[in-house]
């Protein structure tokens, strides 16, 4: 039985090492040590995640929760595990008391160092360096199996605890088995970024200008993994979350597509009037579960990745490309194939004039590299930058417990100060550092974990974008916001204003 303070233990030593050796060294250490039916759920806690999904319980939860924790470490893995089965049950009238309650008791188990570990993991704030590539490694070395059979398998089953246990059972002829399975969500391949379409076109070529790219439109809406086996039809999330049974009409809309079995990988996105629509309405129409009145859902799509039973992940992107259009159709999302950077960087603006977010420009020998961010991707998008008030901060948690980190963000509307967002991404502990003793100097007032401060402080801020929201005061919430840089030569009457932010709009 796996004790979670040993667990908690192995977090500690990985958070005070620096070398990822080290850090491999102590979680193949742990999984070595553990039962094979409690693999899955140390994987999952030492990576923070929560193997149940979503169950209702976030930092604001903790934060409410008073206990008194346990002198002597007594919980095991399993316990945390059927404690997070039973909070994700919960529902219905009154489902916020029994949840806290619920919280309580299993925090009143742990003691001070297991409870902190746990409201990081359930907060979502755990950054250990224990994330899916030194996991696979620790993995390998447990179970001694190449590296690359334990990534190739994970990619497949989406699921590093499941792939642990076949790891740690069967070893590599284990691994080697698993494969795309239709009806299996598998992990997406990501993307690098490049700041122009040139730099993006040399790095994946070289220096041999007569080689070809491909240049795709990058559309703002949410990814979408499609699978179909003769007439049964799945639908996945970039996060391989099932949404199968929310779309009927997009399942009818694959069937009508040629071919008996089939993985897409592409773009749900709004049109209205045959224009795209911001990510937000494509966003909310999603949730709703379908089309409204103004916004209907399409699918296009951008790779295949599968087709009538041939496994085409290893395959060139042209080869890909090629049996893409034979399945798709007109729902391939436009792109064009050329050497030439001039037409690459024409064919993007009229991309962005069309009303989407950008190009990605992707090297046509490369293959798929489900679950990793691949070079041989690259996304090419504007990024804006506005300079921004700090009007407040909240005490972080987790690493950064005793800091000010999250940022409240403010644009000038006349002589005023007017919340656009929040960001806490890009702060370095040298700048949280800077940034505390900046903001207590400047401290105007508490509520909660936040304090607010004199709007003095320019921040330098890029952003993706803007989308309406009703969420902060000025009408309007910031898209993938991160700090650039502090901007002590500037005064706050020399910030952005509100209208400088909605412009992005329109």
């Amino acid at each position: 039985m796996a004790l979670l303070a040993d667990v908690v233990d192995t977090a500690a030593t990985i958070a005070a090492s620096s070398a990822r050796n080290d850090k491999v060294a102590a979680l193949s250490e742990l999984l070595s040590a553990t039962a094979i039916d409690e693999i899955p759920i140390v994987v999952a806690l030492l990576t923070g995640e929560i193997r149940q999904g979503r169950i209702g319980v976030g930092w604001a939860t903790i934060r409410d929760t008073e206990i008194t924790p346990a002198d002597e470490a007594s919980l095991s893995v399993a316990d945390v595990d059927l404690a997070m089965s039973e909070l994700a049950a919960i529902s219905g009238a009154g489902s916020k008391a029994r949840r806290g309650e619920r919280l309580s008791e299993l925090l009143r188990a742990a003691t001070s160092a297991e409870g902190e570990f746990l409201s990081v993991v359930l907060s979502g704030g755990l950054r250990q360096g224990a994330l899916d590539g030194v996991m696979a490694t620790a993995i390998a070395k447990a179970a001694s199996v190449p590296v690359g059979a334990v990534r190739r398998a994970a990619m497949f089953s989406a699921d590093l605890g499941e792939t642990a246990t076949i790891a740690l059972t069967n070893g590599k002829p284990g691994l080697e088995a698993v494969g795309l399975k239709l009806g299996r969500g598998v992990q997406p391949m990501l993307a690098a970024t490049a700041t122009s379409v040139g730099e993006a076109m040399t790095e994946l070529r070289g220096n041999d200008d007569s080689v070809e790219v491909s240049v795709q439109a990058k559309l703002d809406g949410i990814r979408l993994q499609v699978h179909r086996s003769g007439n049964d039809v799945w639908l996945y999330t970039r996060n391989l979350n099932d949404v199968t049974g929310r779309f009927p009409h997009l399942c009818d809309a694959v069937r009508a597509l040629p071919g008996h079995s089939f993985v897409l990988d592409g773009e749900l996105i709004g049109f209205s009037e045959d224009s795209p629509e911001m990510f937000q309405d494509t966003a909310s129409t999603f949730s709703s579960g379908g089309g409204s009145e103004r916004v209907e859902l399409g699918l296009q799509f951008f790779d295949i990745i599968h087709s009538n039973g041939v496994d085409l992940m290893d395959e060139p992107l042209d080869v890909r490309l090629g049996h893409l259009a034979n399945v798709v159709g007109q729902r391939e999302i436009a792109g064009i194939v050329t050497a030439d950077v001039a037409e690459a960087e024409a064919f993007r603006d009229q991309t962005l004039a069309a009303g989407h977010e950008g190009v990605m420009v992707k090297a046509l020998d490369s293959a798929y590299a489900a679950g990793r961010r691949g070079k041989t991707w690259r996304k090419v998008k504007p990024v804006h930058t506005y300079d921004l008030v700090v009007l407040g901060a909240e005490w972080g948690h987790g690493r950064r417990t005793g800091w000010l980190s999250n940022l409240h963000l403010g644009a000038r509307d006349g002589s005023e100060f007017v919340m656009v967002g929040k960001t806490f991404k890009g702060l370095t502990d040298e700048l949280l550092k800077w940034q505390t003793e900046q903001l207590l100097e400047r401290e105007d007032r508490r509520e909660g974990i936040t304090v607010f401060v004199t709007p003095e402080l320019v921040v330098e801020i890029a952003v993706d974008g803007v989308q309406r929201s009703t969420t902060y005061p000025g009408g309007l919430a910031l898209r993938f916001a991160r700090v650039k840089q502090y901007r002590p030569d500037k005064s706050a009457s020399e910030a952005n204003t509100l209208a400088d932010l909605h412009s992005l709009i329109g």
